[in-house]
């Protein structure tokens, strides 16, 4: 007798292949299209690779450290890049400062520090996950002019507050129970960060450079309570519709829990004093924040003051190394982020960016328009350009200068110009899963799929538009910047 023994199917390990086929298919097609005149022949080869990244980023046939190491493999293989210009953004600080935000959440989680603190959130805002949300919100807020490093501060010190959180109240990644909580807060969060760093002139990093730009461009300088006169009403109504408008289009399915707070205050008690290592974990967290608070002043710069933190957390056995190790998440995004970083970086170098905003400023000044509708295209194509850039430096060092003398000449007022380019310089890092530096840690938690992610942040940016050029408009009009 024969026995016909069915075959399992066995789970396909390797790449999806339409999807990594859709991205071979656009580099390729790129690659031997006729580059534009004005642009290099190697600009528009590294601009190919660059786009099939990330189509391969979006579809996703592979991890995105993986599509990201192809994309880069790429680069060396034609000659594009070198070795060392390829992987040159791995020795960028960002995104080592993310990667030691995930060893951070680490700490806070295995400590039950977290949990403390969230139980503590819980149980004085969590009668309703919007009040939780808000709670947040303008907690990050408050913190913005004091932390300079977007980075550092939503992903080193919300990021693991937002997981303790979510996991509080029963929203697990993986298990389906996502959207309870975790993928409506994790989203809020980070469509804040990037409104409270546009608030500030220490709110990110690359703020001081656009202030910078601005004198140089138009011999007027910003400073800090100009930009926080100009930007705080603006700001607070985007903090406040914001959350409320994704609470309604990407609801939490746990709305309303009024025994979370008697329960919040149970498991306290439960909990007990704080443990040694708690007390390590919240003393290593002042001391960092504290570094990036006054690093200005001690000439200390966020990824050191980071660095020295997780020195502590694995001298005193708070985290172990394996443990760190063991966070692939953080690994896989800060590999992926460096090759963009690198990629859009030389993108810059071989003048691309540069042939991109002078057509774009030549085509919007031919149209005779008047100076608010030309100055509101120019902010809608430096705002949208941000897609292609991984970093908010990167995109204001390249595009805003330009930008800025073309928005002048054809009639804008200098200093309004100047103030609106380096608040949306901010509010861009919201549309893509890489464009800021808390974008990548929010979206490495897991909570939010990755069509999601850019669908909610293409909708938040024209909430946002409409918000700072129409409320900000007429702000801008009353304070007399135009």
């Amino acid at each position: 007798m024969i026995l016909f023994v069915p075959r399992t199917k066995t789970r396909h390990r390797g790449a999806a292949m339409k999807p990594l086929l859709a991205s071979i298919a656009t580099g390729v097609i790129i690659w031997f299209l006729p580059a534009p005149d004005g642009v290099s022949r190697i600009a528009w080869q590294l601009l190919s690779i660059f786009l099939a990244t990330i189509v391969g980023i979006i579809t996703q046939p592979l991890p995105l450290g993986a599509v990201a190491l192809m994309g880069l493999g790429a680069c060396v293989l034609t000659k594009t890049l070198t070795f060392a210009a390829a992987f040159s953004a791995f020795g960028d600080p960002i995104p080592w400062l993310i990667a030691l935000a995930f060893f951070f959440a680490r700490g806070f989680i295995k400590t039950g520090l977290g949990n403390r603190i969230a139980y503590q959130f819980v149980s004085l805002f969590g009668s309703s996950s919007l009040g939780l949300g808000y709670s947040l919100v303008f907690s990050e807020a408050l913190l913005a002019p004091a932390i300079p490093s977007v980075s550092a501060r939503a992903g080193g010190i919300f990021l693991p507050l937002v997981k303790a959180l979510s996991v509080a109240c029963g929203s697990n990644v993986g298990d389906g129970t996502e959207n309870k909580l975790g993928s409506w807060l994790m989203l809020t969060c980070f469509q804040t960060s990037v409104i409270s760093s546009s608030m500030f002139l220490t709110g990110m990093a690359a703020n001081p450079l656009a202030a910078n730009l601005t004198l140089s461009t138009i011999n007027m300088p910003i400073g800090w309570m100009d930009w926080a006169k100009a930007a705080i009403v603006p700001g607070l109504v985007s903090l406040i519709v914001v959350p409320f408008l994704l609470y309604v289009v990407y609801p939490p399915t746990v709305k309303s829990s009024p025994d979370a707070p008697k329960l919040a205050k149970e498991k306290l008690e439960k909990m007990g004093p704080m443990s040694k290592n708690e007390m390590i974990m919240a003393g290593t967290l002042l001391l960092t924040v504290g570094l990036w608070i006054s690093g200005s002043i001690l000439n200390v710069d966020a990824v050191s003051a980071a660095i020295l933190g997780l020195t502590v957390l694995l001298v005193t056995g708070v985290v172990t190394w394996k443990e760190c190790l063991a966070e692939s998440v953080a690994w896989d995004t800060l590999t992926w982020f460096a090759a963009l970083i690198a990629m859009a970086g030389y993108l810059n170098k071989y003048g691309l960016i540069s042939w991109f905003s002078q057509s774009v400023v030549k085509f919007v000044g031919g149209l005779g328009l008047s100076w608010q509708l030309s100055f509101g295209i120019l902010v809608l194509l430096y705002f949208y350009a941000h897609y292609f850039f991984a970093s908010g430096a990167a995109h204001i060092g390249a595009m805003f200068t330009a930008f800025l003398s073309v928005a002048s000449a054809l009639g804008t007022p200098p200093y309004l110009g100047a103030c609106v380019l380096s608040f949306v310089s901010n509010l861009m890092g919201g549309i893509t899963h890489y464009g800021i530096g808390s974008a990548p840690v929010f979206y490495g938690a897991g909570y939010v799929p990755l069509a999601k992610w850019w669908g909610y942040g293409f909708l938040i940016s024209i909430v946002n538009l409409i918000i700072w050029l129409g409320v900000g408009g007429v702000w801008w009009k009353a304070i007399g910047l135009w």
